[in-house]
């Protein structure tokens, strides 16, 4: 029993001393280390020595020698010096204008009695050329401008109506005013029916029209669009199959035989006409 007490106690104590032994260090601090101390040194602010200004010294006053004899001359000298550059003149020009085109003849009134073809094109064409000569001299500015109208001819060739659509300026749309209005008579109309078509006329020093192209008249005009899906919802529906079988183009009539549909057909003379038409139009041949 004695034995084991012994024991007991010898391990105490060496448990106690591992233990002791290992707190040791972290019991024992080493002493804090003081920051040195903080110097301030104060120092005068420097005095800055002002310099004085130097004066100007006056003005020495010119002696009588030096004086010019004749004031007067000295100022034209100055006011010569002085004076502005003058602007250079700027040279007047004149606008630019063009005389009204000839009114068509009595051959072209004949021809284009007879033309039915695209709502008497020829017809349509010889009015507005017709108009348009009577209008007088376009000049450069800004009463020039165009004049669109909806026209309605009698088969008798009596104008029965006319409509301004618009147009941009309003010397342009008061000279076509008076010029229908004082129309000669016209030839019936190719058709023996009303004549109702839209007509653009140009009051402009540069452009006046030009006879527009009749070499592909006689092909039958395409089909008009319709939208196959608008319905007012009282008529009866027609399928979209249906409508494109009846707007088909193997449905339209086929062109007459003699209708020369050859766009080279004739080429070198409507070439040299269209040449001659620009160089006069816009006078770059000259």
């Amino acid at each position: 029993m004695s034995r084991v007490r012994g024991s007991f106690h010898i391990a105490l104590v060496l448990s106690l001393a591992l233990h002791v032994s290992l707190l040791m260090p972290w019991a024992v601090k080493a002493p804090p280390r003081f920051s040195p101390p903080l110097q301030v040194r104060l120092l005068a602010e420097p005095v800055i020595e002002k310099k004085p200004i130097p004066q100007a010294s006056p003005a020495k006053l010119r002696s009588k020698s030096t004086l010019p004899a004749h004031p007067s001359t000295a100022m034209k000298e100055i006011a010569r010096v002085a004076a502005p550059i003058p602007p250079l003149p700027i040279p007047e020009t004149k606008p630019v204008s063009m005389a009204a085109p000839p009114p068509p003849t009595p051959e072209e009134w004949k021809l284009a009695s007879t033309y039915t073809l695209k709502n008497s094109k020829r017809y349509r064409y010889n009015l507005g050329q017709l108009v348009r000569s009577m209008m007088g001299t376009a000049v450069e500015g800004p009463e020039q401008g165009l004049v669109r109208l909806r026209i309605e001819v009698a088969p008798d060739g009596k104008i029965t109506k006319v409509e301004e659509l618009w147009a941009t300026s309003k010397l342009a749309s008061k000279l076509a005013m008076n010029a229908i209005q004082s129309l000669p008579p016209l030839p019936p109309t190719p058709t023996g029916k009303p004549l109702v078509f839209e007509q653009t006329i140009s009051f402009e020093p540069f452009e006046t029209g030009w006879p527009p192209s009749y070499k592909l008249d006689c092909l039958p005009d395409p089909p008009t669009f319709k939208n196959p899906f608008v319905w007012d919802g009282s008529s009866p529906q027609v399928a979209s199959r249906e409508y494109s079988e009846n707007v088909s183009p193997s449905s339209s009539a086929p062109p007459p035989a003699d209708c020369v549909t050859d766009s080279t057909s004739h080429s070198i003379e409507e070439e040299e006409r269209e040449l001659k038409r620009q160089m006069d139009q816009w006078r770059w041949g000259r």
